[in-house]
């Protein structure tokens, strides 16, 4: 949903490149495409002006007047300042001491209360916990047959006393769902409340009412992340009628610019705790502060790709596939198989690319990309013998005319996955070896192994030129330009020359040292998307 504010800022801090020293023009000239990058993606007024005075007064502070790189600085600063404006810290739930927890969700009819009371049902079963959902919304029509509906789909047990529609009294079904929780042993009680089409006395009054009753932990204002500077005025009215202690995103997903991310926490003072990022039961989040201003200003978000990483790859089969590739052996189509179960267990293959950082400039390939592929690559593979899967030196092409006619599919299909695939065993080699890693942004081959290639992205058939056999560039007509060619290269030979930043705007900024990825140190479960 940042995608218009990520691309108007880092095409900002790309102008601020290679310059040694920053003038208070520079600063006024990027505070000014700043606060039009703020106001175009529908952040309150306010709140622009408060983040675009501290970014200006630190932008002229001797922080920046006195840093080796200015432009990477200013980079910084505002990273620092959208953490701020986004909570500053990762807000958790706060479970009460003797069971059940309640949490109590509010907000405006159609932003996604009922849906999020499932999805929050599944996390909480992720995490280990017994939730029940509690059908408190008895005027909405289906209301209570919806959260059923969701309730199964999640698998968490749904007290449900009254049939909704206009009958039934929401205060009592809420009271006296925590006695149900208490003898039934379900440790959460998630309440989902009614809502209205605006804010009214009547719905106030009522989740005033609900609040009264239950004395709930966590009050969770949903609220719909596109409807822009109306969240404002939407969230300050919730406040002081309910006083909500978190805030949910809902249809993170969405089209919108992002306005009511960037307004509520600062507004209100409460934090962001949750985000809805699809209509999938997993497509839901913790909210991490510093992790999204990551993600608005093109630096990814590993940290996350590793936490989903972590649940879903298999330890033994992780494992089972490092201690291969340490033993000397290839990485064959067999852990291909794999390794594709796990990704695909992971979710969306965009959303997992767009985690990378720099993939703000392969935006329109990772639209073009059909997830499907995928589900192609793996019938190829299927299609071929087992001992196919474990020499596929002996695909010759008959063989790969079969294989083609198998899983319906061209041969020329199934030359190029080889192809790839062929790429990913010289990068499983190149690792054992102690290289690095082929294929993160700004890199050339594939982005995991054997994964089907987005169209226009690295990795395709060019060679590169220069030292691998292609051709050296032409030296310059122009004296002048030789001669500082020349002397480009021979600072570079003594390492005194900075090495030009590729990818995103902000070239190799350092944020800390938990920003970076080690591959030499990964996480268990994550070591298996690179063949630890």
């Amino acid at each position: 949903m940042f995608n218009s504010l990520s691309d108007r800022l880092t095409t900002t801090f790309k102008n601020l490149r290679g310059k040694g020293r920053l003038s208070e023009a520079d600063v006024d000239q990027t505070i000014r495409e700043i606060r039009r990058a703020l106001l175009d993606a529908d952040v309150a007024l306010p709140v622009v002006r408060a983040f675009t005075g501290r970014v200006r007064e630190r932008a002229l502070s001797e922080e920046v007047s006195g840093a080796l790189n200015p432009g990477q600085q200013v980079v910084k600063i505002v990273n620092d300042e959208l953490v701020g404006i986004l909570g500053g810290q990762t807000r958790r739930i706060q479970f009460a001491k003797r069971p059940p927890t309640v949490i109590m969700l509010a907000g405006l009819q159609g932003a996604g209360k009922t849906t999020l009371a499932g999805k929050l049902a599944h996390w909480l079963k992720s995490e280990g916990h017994r939730p029940m959902l509690v059908a408190a919304d008895l005027q909405r029509p289906n209301a209570v047959n919806q959260l059923q509906v969701v309730g199964e789909r999640a698998g968490a047990f749904v007290y449900a006393p009254e049939p909704g529609n206009g009958v039934g009294d929401p205060v009592q079904v809420a009271k006296d769902s925590i006695e149900v929780a208490r003898t039934k042993l379900y440790d959460v009680v998630v309440v989902d409340t009614a809502g209205r089409l605006g804010i009214d006395a009547e719905l106030m009054q009522q989740a005033a009412d609900i609040r009264a009753a239950v004395n709930p932990d966590e009050v969770l204002f949903v609220i719909d992340a596109m409807i822009g500077q109306d969240a404002v005025a939407t969230a300050q009215a919730f406040h002081e009628g309910v006083d909500f202690t978190g805030v949910v995103l809902s249809k993170l997903d969405g089209d919108s610019r992002g306005g009511a991310a960037l307004s509520v926490a600062e507004v209100t003072g409460k934090p962001i705790m949750f985000a809805s990022t699809g209509e999938g039961l997993k497509d839901f989040e913790q909210f991490h502060p510093d992790r999204m201003a990551d993600r608005i200003l093109d630096m990814g978000d590993i940290l996350t790709l590793i936490e989903q990483a972590e649940k879903t790859f298999d330890k033994k089969e992780t494992e089972k596939l490092a201690k291969k590739v340490e033993s000397g052996e290839d990485f064959d189509l067999d852990d291909f198989l794999t390794q594709m179960a796990a990704i695909k267990k992971m979710g969306s293959l965009k959303k997992m690319l767009g985690m990378m950082p720099g993939m703000s400039q392969y935006k329109d390939q990772l639209e073009a990309f059909d997830e499907r592929e995928v589900d192609r690559i793996e019938a190829v593979v299927r299609s071929m013998t087992p001992y196919e899967r474990k020499n596929p030196r002996v695909l010759n092409g008959s063989r790969r005319a079969r294989i083609a006619r198998g899983s319906g599919t061209t041969v020329q299909q199934v030359n190029a996955l080889m192809e790839r695939f062929a790429q990913a065993q010289k990068m499983m080699r190149q690792m054992r070896k102690g290289g690095g890693m082929p294929g993160m942004p700004g890199g050339r081959g594939p982005a995991m192994p054997g994964m089907p290639q987005m169209p226009g992205a690295p990795g395709g058939k060019k060679k590169a030129k220069g030292k691998a056999g292609g051709k050296k560039k032409p030296k310059s007509g122009n004296p002048a330009k030789q001669a500082e060619l020349e002397r480009q290269a021979q600072l570079k030979r003594e390492g005194k020359l900075p090495k030009d930043p590729s990818g995103s705007a902000f070239g190799g900024l350092d944020l800390g040292d938990d920003k970076g990825l080690d591959l030499d140190n990964l996480p268990k479960g994550f070591g298996g998307l690179f063949g630890r």
